[in-house]
């Protein structure tokens, strides 16, 4: 069964962070800005102002502590839902509700207690696509693979 979580934690883990760093470089090119600009931005939340004058290296910077996040958010839910599997019996409606979640934790916590140089804003251009990554990109997977490690075994 660990063996089983920790692939859970992996595969939630990549797939969530992956759906979520694509949507967001996505956004960001609609929007004029390049890959590197957006993962110096995440590289941000760690190095402040000064991950724009970094480079590449920056830009690997945050596109590893992307991963690093989203590692442990799902492994915070297969924890979770190793407690209360409630959250896998139904993980189309318990992914996308920890997505919010997740998404209120980074701007109403994390981000704030970081050295991210920006303002925390909800406005609804942008809040908006990134609740909706959030939710369905990165807390459904999560979900979905928590739910397939968690289900119960049948005999062969």
């Amino acid at each position: 069964m660990h063996n089983a979580r920790l692939r859970a934690v992996l595969t939630g883990g990549l797939l969530g962070g992956a759906g979520d760093i694509l949507f967001a470089i996505a956004f960001a090119g609609i929007h004029g800005r390049t890959p590197v600009w957006l993962l110096q931005t995440v590289a941000t939340g760690l190095l402040g102002q000064a991950a724009y004058d970094g480079g590449i290296p920056a830009a690997l910077l945050g596109l590893a502590g992307h991963f690093t996040m989203s590692f442990l958010w799902a492994a915070l839910f297969v924890a979770l839902a190793s407690r209360f599997p409630q959250l896998v019996a139904k993980p189309a409606l318990s992914g996308p509700a920890y997505g919010v979640l997740v998404f209120l934790a980074m701007r109403l916590v994390i981000l704030p207690a970081s050295a991210f140089p920006y303002p925390v804003s909800f406005k609804l251009e942008s809040a908006g696509p990134d609740l909706l990554s959030h939710m369905f990109l990165f807390g459904l997977p999560i979900a979905l693979m928590a739910a397939r490690a968690l289900a119960p075994r049948r005999p062969a």
